[in-house]
């Protein structure tokens, strides 16, 4: 670390700690990347306060065809970069950002992992008989009939499910509400863990008012929802490791594939943008070409 730039590093850490709060990990990510950073400056014989914009066009360079890293890790220590030059400039310390014109790589786009319709029937079929399988073969199939969050799951209330008319109240990110259909395999499988539920905790008077609980009785953690998927998955014989956003994947995916529009998907999952929602378009190319030939008038 160069000397001369280990005091505005100090203040950089402590407005990162104190003002940004970050996280100690985000925090040590970015003080190394900024370190890396303040490195190339010396290396090149100038101090980060007075390098010109196109300086940063040469050090993105150094990192995706010099140093060969990855676009995700280029786009990590740029982020540091423009972290400490927005701090410099709240600072006083220079009058102009010279990452203002910065171009960032493009992150890629990673496709949504799913499931195919004929490993859920697999999954679903399981001969669950202890109060454990049971609890999660009802939220595998929750999860998959509504495309609910983790977190959502593990905080639905008896109160926020409807079986006779199916359908489920959702509490999704910044407290959003959203109710999402169930389809009537699911009220079935449902009710049939309430009774098991009811039965399981006949003695007990103290339970939790949320929909799964854990063996006493109190709401289940979404650590246990992750390991208790994860086995399903290893008796069931499902070769891709199961976890809760793999069936929220699946849900939207095999809606799209069946026909559903991109606006009622958007709603159902409870994204605020439909950009969001439209990765979901990019999963299944041969299901598009069979679509394209059965509705194209030269098909």
């Amino acid at each position: 670390m160069p000397e001369n730039t280990e005091p505005i590093l100090e203040d950089f850490k402590n407005h990162l700690t104190f003002e940004r709060q970050l996280s100690r990990n985000t925090l040590e990510a970015y003080i190394a990347d900024t370190e890396h950073y303040l490195e190339y400056c010396a290396a090149n014989e100038l101090r980060p306060e007075t390098v010109p914009p196109q300086f940063l066009d040469q050090y993105v360079y150094q990192l995706s065809a010099v140093e060969n890293l990855s676009s995700p890790s280029v786009l990590r220590k740029l982020e540091a970069v423009k972290c400490f030059y927005k701090f410099l400039l709240i600072e006083g310390r220079i009058s102009e950002d010279p990452t203002r014109f910065l171009k960032s790589p493009k992150k890629p786009q990673r496709m949504p992992e799913q499931l195919s319709r004929r490993e859920m029937e697999r999954l679903l079929a399981y001969p669950a008989q202890k109060f454990d399988e049971v609890r999660t073969l009802t939220m595998v199939e929750l999860l998959y009939a509504a495309g609910l969050r983790v977190s959502e799951l593990i905080n639905l209330q008896l109160e926020n499910v409807n079986l006779n008319e199916g359908w489920v109240l959702a509490l999704g990110k910044g407290g959003k509400q959203r109710f999402v259909p169930l389809h009537p395999a699911c009220c079935q499988r449902l009710k049939y863990y309430l009774s098991v539920r009811e039965a399981h905790f006949a003695a007990k008077t103290d339970i939790g008012s949320e929909l799964f609980l854990n063996n006493r009785g109190k709401k289940i953690s979404r650590q246990r929802v992750w390991k208790e998927l994860a086995e399903l998955g290893r008796k069931a014989g499902i070769s891709q490791p199961l976890h809760p956003h793999l069936f929220r994947h699946t849900f939207a995916s095999h809606l799209l594939q069946g026909g559903a529009d991109l606006r009622s998907l958007q709603e159902m999952l409870g994204h605020s943008s439909l950009a969001t929602t439209q990765i979901y378009t990019h999963l299944d190319v041969g299901n598009l070409k069979e679509k394209h030939k059965k509705y194209h008038p030269r098909g």
